[in-house]
């Protein structure tokens, strides 16, 4: 709403008029639609109507709601501008997806970032992207100036069907489009497949900015518990017959946050129910790379048919040349593709050739093996750390750099969180993976960037904080 209004007092009041105000931001109540009755919100509030009167006459004397007698209220005028805030639960800020990701990236390298996802800067290889640059530089200068082809680079799209194939997914070039990062492939399939109030299942808990997208694209979210062997199968089935969603998104391998990959049985289970039920799959490997021997992906076992794998090189590459890998099925590529020339018009030639360059050359397969040895020795160190800590571990994922792990009993994420972030370091709290909310005592850990015995100095000085708290 608008700045100098008059505010509600606090209270119940207060309380409605912040719940319609929330609904009216979030797009849930557009302009023109008609509110709940006054039985119907007191009832679904547990208020009384006359507290529902008198936040209906509050936000009709701000203009923010009409009054038709004999009718009902009303949402006025147009739309304010969209808030992703406000398009999901209200949720504390340490624990909202959004909060995290900009204390990552806002904050500067002297504060220590363990809750981040990506690798430290000098675990990149500099080298490699050096002499790209270079062999750029040197090219033609359309390479340097002009767009790209509407799939994208030609031949980092043989690269990368050759890349894929060797992960037992079949997908010929012309099968693949670039775009500008992952979670732009993302963005770009949602809005290739949703409509706003399709419902869209999810791993509880999954990626935090999953949950920020979809709250974008307007649509509804369910969570299914995910657990050290995947998804609970038995509540996938029931979300499918319940809810009866178009997609389900996930990551197969190398699970964030927890680290776990798919069984092939779990695959093949998870498959059978999304074909008995109708849905397609959106598969996000975007740390497929970390693995030395890939294990069982959807879009292996499936052949494209239902399932769009989604990759990318920013966890292993570079963040700053970002590219967005999609495999789909060949019957759908020419209308995706002209959905990628009207929101983007075309990919990053420039950042499509240093990938093409950094793949090609050797070096890329070279610093993979590097990486998996320095994660792996990092993986052991911070186990021990945070058993040290009192943390424990419930599952040791066999690659990657995630780690899922469980405070001591009575201690509070995001209260440690807050906590660490005054002394300087980025924590990730559970419940900011978490739909349901239900991870309020999990922490995730990037093993790449808690080799800083700090780290766990600060953790361990939250955590008597917040004991104390909890025992005064």
């Amino acid at each position: 709403m608008s700045d100098g209004l008059v505010r509600p007092p606090p209270g119940r009041v207060g309380q409605v008029v912040a719940a319609i105000e929330a609904r009216i931001s979030g797009r849930s109540l557009p302009p023109g639609a008609r509110l709940p009755s006054l039985r119907a919100l007191s009832a679904s509030l547990g208020v009384s109507k006359s507290t529902v009167v008198e936040a209906y006459d509050l936000l009709a004397a701000e203009g923010a709601i009409l009054s038709r007698p004999g009718s009902g209220f009303y949402v006025a005028g147009r739309a304010e501008p969209f808030c992703l805030a406000s398009a999901g639960p209200r949720l504390d800020r340490a624990v909202d997806p959004l909060w995290l990701i900009r204390q990552a990236l806002e904050t500067g390298p002297e504060v220590l970032k363990p809750g981040c996802g990506w690798l430290p800067p000098d675990w990149l290889p500099e080298d490699s992207l050096r002499r790209a640059l270079r062999q750029a530089a040197r090219g033609q200068a359309h390479g340097l100036a002009e767009y790209d082809t509407p799939l994208g680079l030609p031949p980092l799209r043989l690269q990368l069907a050759r890349r894929l194939s060797e992960r037992g997914i079949p997908a010929h070039p012309d099968q693949i489009v670039l775009t500008d990062s992952a979670t732009a492939a993302l963005d770009l399939i949602c809005r290739f497949l949703l409509d706003p109030g399709d419902t869209v299942l999810v791993d509880d808990p999954c990626y935090f900015n999953f949950h920020a997208l979809l709250r974008a694209q307007r649509v509804k979210v369910v969570g299914v518990p995910f657990g050290e062997a995947g998804p609970d199968l038995t509540a996938f089935e029931a979300a499918l017959t319940e809810h009866r969603p178009r997609l389900y998104l996930t990551n197969s391998g190398l699970h964030n946050p927890t680290g776990a990959s798919l069984s092939a049985a779990t695959v093949h289970r998870v498959l059978r129910l999304a074909e008995a039920h109708d849905i397609l799959i959106v598969e996000d490997d975007v740390y497929a790379d970390f693995e030395a021997e890939a294990g069982p992906r959807l879009a292996g076992f499936d052949g494209l048919e239902r399932v769009i794998h989604i990759g990318g090189f920013s966890k292993t590459l570079s963040a700053a040349a970002r590219v967005g890998v999609i495999a789909i099925r060949p019957d759908w590529v020419e209308r995706l593709v002209d959905l990628k020339l009207a929101v983007s018009l075309g990919g990053g030639h420039l950042a499509a050739g240093l990938v093409h360059r950094a793949l090609g050359d050797g070096s890329y397969r070279h610093h993979l093996d590097a990486v998996r040895a320095r994660l792996a020795d990092a993986m052991g160190a911070t186990v021990r750390r945070l058993a040290a800590a009192g943390l424990r571990v419930e599952r040791v994922p066999a690659a990657g750099m995630l780690l899922w792990a469980r405070l001591p009993e009575g201690l509070d994420a995001a209260d440690i969180s807050r906590r660490a972030l005054a002394d300087g370091v980025v924590l990730a709290p559970g419940n900011v993976f978490s739909l349901s909310q239900g991870a309020a005592g999990h922490l995730r850990f990037n093993v790449a960037q808690s080799t800083d015995p700090r780290v766990f100095s600060v953790l361990e000085r939250a955590m008597e904080a917040g004991r104390s708290t909890v025992s005064g």
